[in-house]
């Protein structure tokens, strides 16, 4: 599909070899309440088949879709999310994974919640494997994945976060000024403005897996953006995988980066964005890089 419209938003969805989640994702936001927006597919490496299934989908989508692909060079996405900051035509960007499925209403909420000098985050609710896998394009298309009887009687168990994707809009309203967690920005689960994203120059691009998306947050916040919680609003439902690219040692050193980040406040760094743009990226370009 294409348009000639500005979209109002612009919904980057990281992925790496999960075509089949990716798919059930694609759909959550084809049945959005809106389609005044464009998703914009983060692709670190995946092969063939992940471009094959997102070449059928966009014969189905009711909104625009890119594909922006590197090559598999090891775990890059915060290169490929800058990449995508750079193809994205919206002022204001959702940021989210290839395994979150989104209720109808989750760009809707996104764009009600934004407001200048903010960025917003939210969380998901966590399946199991076989809920994961159970779920079909019908389920999504009904909103039955949001249903915490339906969720119960095929696999998961009750626990409080299913308030993740159960609270009302007056009761979610509470929750999310009164959760006594931080609100740090959550990769799979939040937004920020377009220029707010630019001016911190994007994500650090030394980081591996393992509080990239928090260390973001905080130079956002560093350069006086405050954070908006909406936790129990912008529902997500997160299916299961494996992790086989977390590496404590690793993860260990990203945490010593955001903390050297909050102790000397700092707002941008070297490694972002403009890295990208001094070695002559461009969205007309493009790169396999």
């Amino acid at each position: 599909m294409t348009t000639s419209a500005k979209p109002v938003a612009s919904v980057i969805i990281s992925t790496y070899n999960s075509p089949a989640w990716l798919e059930k994702v694609l759909y959550g936001y084809f049945y959005q309440d809106r389609h005044d927006f464009e998703i914009v597919i983060a692709d670190d490496g995946s092969t063939e088949e992940t471009r094959t299934l997102i070449d059928a989908m966009r014969t189905k989508s009711p909104v625009p879709i890119i594909h922006v692909w590197q090559r598999d060079d090891g775990f890059r996405k915060c290169r490929i999310l800058n990449k995508c900051v750079l193809h994205a035509n919206a002022e204001y960007l959702i940021f989210t994974d290839g395994d979150c499925i989104p209720r109808r209403d989750f760009v809707s909420t996104h764009l009600g919640s934004a407001e200048p000098g903010l960025f917003v985050s939210g969380g998901s609710l966590l399946l199991p494997m076989p809920t994961s896998k159970l779920i079909d394009r019908d389920d999504i298309e009904q909103q039955r994945c949001f249903d915490k009887r339906w969720l119960y009687q095929h696999g998961l168990k009750p626990t409080r976060k299913i308030l993740r994707i159960s609270a009302g809009p007056t009761l979610a309203a509470i929750l999310n000024r009164c959760s006594p967690a931080a609100c740090n920005f959550k990769g799979s689960n939040a937004a920020a403005w377009k220029t707010d994203v630019l001016a911190v120059n994007g994500f650090d691009e030394r980081m591996a897996y393992g509080g990239e998306d928090r260390e973001f947050g905080v130079r956002l916040r560093n350069r006086g953006i405050r954070a908006r919680d909406v936790k129990y609003s912008a529902v997500l439902v997160h299916l299961d995988h494996a992790k086989g690219y977390r590496d404590p040692a690793l993860m260990a050193q990203n945490k010593n980066l955001r903390k050297q980040v909050e102790r000397e406040r700092i707002t941008r760094t070297d490694f972002g964005i403009q890295q990208l743009v001094d070695a002559g990226y461009t969205a007309d370009a493009g790169s396999t890089q």
